[in-house]
């Protein structure tokens, strides 16, 4: 075989290879979809139904009525908190130990890095007794305060990279043509940094989005759960699980991770195209 079939013959393999992953990947998607969209008697039958073929909206209107709707306003309040908090303090630290010197920064340094790796659930006891002390507990302020916490080391860490991909030499520059030093800051290495801000966004975004573990010690009312344990507690609470409200639920939780996603994507890449350009 020469050179030419061999790379059509190659290229038809990777096609291909990438056609299953993508389809194993968007099947357990169209799966959840598809049992939302179907009545209950049509969910428990043991003949599957590839195509919702008896369509209903009825799934998504059980679940709003049965707490959905104030466990997705709560998780909204407590992801726009921590995402807004954890970008701007992670931003703050991420500047101050990138671009200043002072006693104790390299430990600093270190330390971020440290906290990383302890696991979230060695601070559970702790976390809750201070909570209770602050009378934080149930509220969407204890919880944003554990997520910021969660998600800050992370943003810092993840942002003094980006930093210092932005050579000081151009602030430099900029202040010799007249500018204020917080002015080239802003003017200069702040748009740079967009790529940066989107990525540890997005992960601050999915962290706080679906986090379990302190939302299930922290928030135990009803009024105050989070989509994650509400829907934990609504499948414990039903003997017979209601599949088809479960995948309409579990869609409704899906929507606002994926159309972040899709808004922040564009401006992701066209961020990282110009600061590649500049660069």
């Amino acid at each position: 075989m020469n050179a030419r079939p061999r790379r059509l013959a190659s290229r038809v393999l990777l096609n291909v290879t990438a056609l299953v992953v993508i389809a194993a990947s968007l099947f357990p998607v169209y799966w959840m979809v598809n049992t939302s969209l179907l009545p209950a008697s049509a969910v428990q039958t043991p003949t599957p139904h590839w195509w919702p073929d008896e369509f209903t909206l009825s799934n998504y209107g059980d679940a709003l009525n049965d707490g959905l709707a104030t466990a997705l306003l709560n998780s909204l309040a407590v992801t726009g908190i921590t995402l807004v908090a954890g970008l701007c303090f992670g931003f703050l630290g991420a500047v101050a130990v990138s671009r200043y010197r002072f006693r104790s920064r390299k430990a600093l340094i270190i330390a971020i890095l440290v906290l990383q790796m302890i696991p979230a659930e060695a601070m559970i006891v702790s976390v809750f007794r201070v909570l209770d002390g602050w009378h934080l507990l149930n509220t969407i302020i204890g919880l944003s305060f554990v997520n910021i916490a969660l998600v800050l080391p992370f943003a810092m860490w993840s942002l003094r990279g980006f930093v210092n991909g932005v050579p000081a030499d151009l602030e430099e520059a900029a202040m010799i043509d007249g500018c204020s030093r917080s002015g080239a800051f802003w003017r200069i290495t702040f748009p740079l940094l967009a790529p940066g801000l989107i990525a540890t966004g997005v992960f601050a975004f999915i962290q706080a989005w679906n986090e379990f573990v302190f939302a299930l010690v922290i928030m135990t009312r009803p009024e105050s759960l989070t989509l994650p344990i509400w829907l934990r507690a609504f499948v414990q609470a039903t003997s017979a699980t209601d599949w088809a409200v479960v995948m309409a639920a579990s869609t409704i939780m899906a929507i606002p991770v994926i159309a972040f996603f899709l808004i922040v994507q564009h401006r992701m890449t066209s961020g990282m195209v110009a600061g590649a350009v500049k660069g």
